[in-house]
Parts: C-alpha cells; structure tokens; sequence
C-alpha cells in the first residue's frame, strides 16, 4: 500500500532561524533578535535574565541567519529540484507589524510573503505555514508583558484576521503556534515571559499558556469564516517518555511526563481543559481564568489536524542514582540516557520506533490526521576538497525513521497528511544558536561566528531524498 498518493513531502523552516533582515524594511525588534548566541543564550530563552534589546557584548545570530529574505528564491528552487510537495515555514509577527498590534499592516512585510507563497506556487509546492514560531514582538513584552496579559489575544487575533484575508487562496493549511508545550519550558521564547523577583513562576506560565490556548481557539474559527478550504493544526514538541525501568514509580513518572507534554493538545484537540489538568493547577496553586465565552471558543476552535515534531524519545526514573546519568540531547526536556540507543553528536538519542509509538498515541488520544513537521539530525558536516559533503548519517537517520511511518499508514491504518523534515536548508539552531549543528540537504557556508559566503550546495542527501519523494517513499536505498 504505502505512502498515500497526495501525500505532502517537503521541509521545514522557522523564519527566525533563517530568513535575517531582522531590522529592514520596516521589521520590528522580536524576541528572537534578542536571544544571543553563547552561555546566555538558555537564561534569556527561559527568561530569567532580561534582554530586550541588542548589545555589543554578544552575538545575534538571527540577525542575518541564512539571509532568505533575498536568497528565497534561489532556495525554492532547490526546494522544488528535490520535487517538494508542501514548506513549512513561519511568519514574522514584526515583519507583519513591527509592533505587535499597529492597526495598519507593513506593506513590505505583506509584500514579502505573498511573494514567497506566490514562488511557491509556481513550483505547486503548497505552503504550511506556522503563525507564530517563537516569535512575540518585544514592543508587546514591553507594554503587556507578553502572554501574561490576555490583552496578547486580541493582538494575535488582529495578527490572523490580516493574514486569513491577505493570503487566502495562497495559502490552505496552517498551525497556530509553534512547539505550544515549549511554553512551560523556555517562557521567554514561547511567550515573550520575562519573571520578576518574588513572581510565582508557574501561574504566570499556565495564565500565558491559558492566553495563548484561548488565542488558538478564536484563530481556528476566524480561518473556517475567512475561508472554509483552511485547514489548521495545532504543533507540539513529541516524544514518548519511556520509564527507565519496571518500577511503577518510574511508570508513573513516565506518564506524567508525557500528560505534560499533552497538556496544550488536549485542550485544542478535545475543546475544553480534562480534569486531570484543573487538578495539576491545583496542585501548583495555579488559578486560570475562564469565562462562558472563553470555553465556548475552545470547544468550537478545535483543530482540524495535529501537528508535532519528533526527534526522539526520552527516558525518565525516580531513582536519584540513574538521575544523575543525564541525556545531553535538548536539554530543555530533561531525560536521563536510555541504555539501549545510540545517540547523535549533540546527545538526541535516536529512536525511530519511538515515532511510531508516538504516532499511534497521538491518533489514539485525538483520533484526528497527523502531520510531522519537523524530524532530522543535526550533525557537524565535513565539506569535501571536491565541494562534496557525503552525510550518509543523515540518510541513514531519515530512512529508518521514514520506514518506521511506512509500517505505522500501512499496518496501524493511521492517517497521516504529511512529512516535512527539520531543515531541508542548513539553518541557526534554536536551542544553541549554532551553524555547525547542520540539518540540511543544502550545506549553507557559514560557520558559527557567523563568517562565510552563504553560498549554497547540495549534501548526498540532497539526492537521496529527491529519489524518495519521486517515488513516494517506496526507494529508501
């Protein structure tokens, strides 16, 4: 049986991490222009050192990233050469209005995208574009505080309302925001949350997550009223939380954890919070504020599809020995190393079976399509004398992880739309910051202190992935 017939290959990008320009024609500061590369890069992400502007004691490396913003069509061309069927990419909110909630659009923001969705078009590449990607405008942070305030939905509302009528006919599918869950884990990066001394942290995390939940609702609604052809998800950071051992305590913290995790999704999917999570609040004295016309959004915005990446399971114990034997991999979701995978260079264990796993819980939880949009290895490419960078690792990687999807359309029946693998371009990391932590199929020269040509070129694997799209993932050699 295989791959369904439409079935939507492609890539993913964030425009943070790869389009630059991050002050032309008209773009205003993001919280992303902030968030500098080096050792205070994870304190200003979880916001616990303030930064709301630039300084010359640090480096930015979104600042130019791998300058999209004038190189996107020579990039969609390579996109298109590898016969890419949908690009996940994201929207600027300051490039749309660079202060968050100005009545009037920017006019070369608006411009820059529809010529970006147009270029895709021409190749019949159907876009899938994410709203917000950690991307708050720090004009907001300033004035509201970001997410904190529930003031942040209607300038998100205002924010949708232009693109929905801009780009209808252009674009049909969308997500909401990015990685949602990453909230309670980098707030700065998920919600522009700067915390206070003496600030009890939780509340605010859960009243932004409320905010931005609420936010989702009202967006889905207004993209069926503006065009019922919209289709819209909702995105989360994947990955099952396996217990370390047999022990039910390490069951059951395995089960928390990934009720954490599900948390947002629940909410999106089902239209209403579950009990569980009104208990967790509790717990923390959490309080959440939820009107009539609140509940009535969420169980009416509900999602037409979930969305989510995955790079790999984690592993959880309560044994405090085994605690200290930590993964190096995302140190954001903490996890201790599972004996019984092998791991990348930056310590993400592999784990293609845990897609699958992953898949068929998602679909038994929501019972709505799936799409993965983000799943790749980042790894530290060698160019060649001859130019050439043979990345067999990478291939190697997104092979057993694209046989595993195979197994789980055709013998677990789950219906997913699409596949589009974390970045088909080399791009700046977004936990570290780097260049050197490669994804793409495109090698981008630029190294991590930021000096190169930029110019682009194509991996082994650029070639490889062409053959498997061509074929509709039926030739993996």
């Amino acid at each position: 049986m295989g791959f369904p017939k439409d079935f939507l290959w492609g890539g993913a990008t964030a425009a943070n991490q790869c389009e630059g320009a991050w002050n032309e024609d008209g773009k205003g500061l993001s919280t992303v222009d902030v968030v500098p590369f080096g050792e205070d890069r994870m304190k200003v992400s979880r916001g616990i050192m303030e930064m709301l502007e630039c300084d010359d004691k640090h480096s930015y490396p979104a600042h130019e990233a791998i300058d999209f913003y004038h190189r996107y069509k020579e990039d969609i061309a390579l996109f298109a050469e590898m016969g890419f069927k949908t690009y996940r990419m994201s929207i600027s909110w300051t490039r749309i209005l660079p202060n968050g909630d100005d009545e009037v659009p920017n006019e070369k923001g608006i411009e820059f995208y529809r010529n970006v969705f147009e270029e895709l078009k021409k190749y019949d590449i159907e876009p899938l574009v994410t709203i917000n990607h950690f991307d708050t405008p720090i004009a907001l942070i300033k004035k509201y505080g970001g997410w904190k305030d529930r003031k942040m939905i209607d300038a998100f509302y205002h924010l949708c309302e232009i693109l929905f009528t801009e780009y209808k006919g252009l674009v049909k599918y969308w997500l909401t925001f990015n990685e949602i869950n990453m909230l309670l884990h980098m707030p700065f990066m998920g919600a522009g949350i700067l915390f206070k001394e003496g600030e009890d942290q939780e509340q605010v995390k859960y009243t932004a997550a409320n905010h931005e939940l609420i936010a989702s609702a009202k967006a889905v609604k207004l993209a069926h009223a503006i065009d019922p052809e919209n289709k819209v998800g909702c995105m989360l950071a994947a990955g099952q939380y396996y217990p370390y051992s047999c022990d039910p305590k390490d069951v059951w913290e395995g089960f928390n954890r990934d009720r954490d995790n599900y948390f947002f999704i629940d909410v999106q999917a089902r239209g209403a919070y579950p009990i569980w999570a009104f208990k967790r609040m509790e717990k923390l004295g959490v309080s959440i504020e939820l009107s009539e016309e609140d509940e009535a959004d969420l169980k009416e915005g509900t999602v037409d599809f979930i969305a989510f990446s995955y790079y790999c399971s984690r592993c959880i114990s309560t044994d405090e020995e085994i605690l200290k034997n930590h993964s190096r991999g995302n140190a954001v979701m903490k996890a201790v190393v599972n004996p019984y995978l092998k791991a990348s260079e930056w310590g993400w264990q592999i784990d293609p079976l845990g897609l699958r796993l992953t898949c068929n819980t998602l679909y038994d939880r929501y019972e709505k399509p799936l799409f993965i949009v983000e799943n790749g290895l980042g790894a530290n490419d060698v160019v060649e004398e001859d130019g050439s960078i043979h990345d067999e690792y990478r291939v190697d990687y997104m092979r057993k992880h694209i046989e595993v999807l195979k197994d789980t359309i055709d013998e677990d029946g789950i219906p997913i739309l699409g596949y589009t693998m974390w970045g088909p371009i080399d791009l700046v990391s977004a936990s570290t910051g780097e260049m050197k932590k490669r994804y793409g199929f495109i090698y981008v020269d630029k190294d991590n202190e930021g000096k190169g040509t930029l110019n682009r070129s194509r991996k082994d694997s650029f070639f490889w992935y062409k053959k498997v799209i061509a074929t509709n993932g039926e030739d993996l050699d």
